[in-house]
């Protein structure tokens, strides 16, 4: 049995190449995978007919089989899911695909939304290298207790 380029373990015929040949993905997560190997397998139909109604017009068929030939895919990570499971309406995907273009190794690197149209999963849009919040130092006294939890001064513990 063939692997599913997707990276969940499974094989193809048992993930995404149903989904991939039609039949609805049942989350956000899973169509996200069947659109990886979509690529993958250059199957790009699937990607075309998993877009959300607004956004159908500008995908470019002819430049996603450019994409589709001129790319060799080598792995997908999904970093984080929010919602989209099989009771909700909208969810997002955190993804890192890899790959491999005129000789060179390439990361790309998205959060993409999806949500439910006509009771299916449909890509709606993605945010490019998303980033997380920003890290936030509290900055201790001298004088003000240790944040160790040693009970002492900052200034006789840590900071000495």
């Amino acid at each position: 049995m063939e692997k599913c380029p997707c990276g969940s373990g499974s094989a193809l015929e048992a993930c995404c190449a149903p989904i991939v040949g039609g039949a609805p993905a049942p989350t956000a997560e899973a169509l996200m995978r069947s659109r990886y190997t979509a690529y993958v397998l250059k199957e790009v139909g699937h990607i075309e007919r998993t877009h959300a109604a607004e956004i159908r017009d500008t995908f470019s068929r002819e430049e996603a089989e450019e994409l589709a030939r001129a790319v060799e895919w080598s792995g997908l990570e999904i970093r984080a899911v929010s919602g989209g499971g099989t009771t909700d309406d909208t969810g997002t995907v955190e993804f890192i695909s890899r790959y491999k273009m005129n000789g060179q190794i390439q990361i790309h690197h998205e959060k993409s939304a999806f949500r439910r149209e006509d009771g299916q999963w449909v890509y709606v849009d993605g945010e490019m290298n998303p980033k997380g919040p920003p890290r936030t130092v509290a900055k201790v006294g001298r004088n003000e207790p240790c944040p160790c939890g040693s009970g002492k001064k900052y200034k006789k513990c840590c900071g000495a």
